[in-house]
């Protein structure tokens, strides 16, 4: 589990794409990391695997490769980093599980005034699960929902949030990952179950 607040902006190391998965080594300046740690690379909750002084490798799964963005990355690239919360610590942001939706295209990412204006293009199959000022994860990032439009989110980015995580590098036609409420997802499908129950109930009674 995680919250969403970036601790630390790392550098990819190394990427590798193999028939089985492949494997991603980034350099991070947080320590306390140990072997078996779950870590969220941008958003993307990995396993620790190998720790060489300031490096974790991870390994990475034909699943992830294909669901996020980690397989664009490229050798140089900075990433977002957060550890696992800790049971007894605040819980900022909004509790995040690194368990990537879809990926996203940015259609604008514009300054406004001192702070920035984030446009996603969205599937309309995950419309529903946006709401206005409700949490979303951009890269790892616990974002606030400023606007939902049919296809599209604005997303509103304050100063301090851009300059601490990887989106100052972000331009428009990138893709990122997203993740939705959690709650959001639960309640959605709590209530899909029901229409169908209710669906079936009717046409026992009354028939197709």
């Amino acid at each position: 589990m995680f919250t969403g607040l970036i601790e630390d902006v790392g550098e990819v190391l190394l990427i590798k794409r193999t028939p089985s998965g492949g494997f991603l080594k980034v350099k991070t300046s947080l320590g306390d990391v140990r072997t078996g740690d779950s870590v969220a690379v941008n958003g993307v909750c990995l396993t620790a695997v190998q720790i060489e002084g300031n490096a974790l490798a991870f390994e990475v799964s034909p699943e992830t490769f294909s669901r996020t963005n980690l397989g664009q990355l490229r050798v140089g690239e900075a990433v977002n980093i957060e550890r696992a919360l800790r049971a007894d610590a605040r819980l900022g942001g909004h509790l995040v599980l690194g368990h990537v939706d879809f990926t996203a295209r940015i259609l604008s990412f514009e300054r406004r005034g001192d702070h920035r204006e984030l446009l996603l293009e969205i599937p309309s199959r995950w419309e529903l699960h946006f709401v206005e000022k409700g949490s979303v994860a951009v890269d790892g990032v616990s974002l606030t929902v400023n606007t939902v439009m049919p296809g599209r989110i604005s997303i509103n980015v304050i100063p301090h949030t851009y300059e601490n995580t990887n989106l100052r590098y972000r331009r428009s036609g990138d893709r990122v990952n997203v993740e939705t409420d959690l709650i959001g997802k639960y309640v959605l499908r709590y209530l899909s179950r029901r229409e169908e129950s209710l669906e079936d109930r009717l046409t026992d009674l009354f028939g197709a």
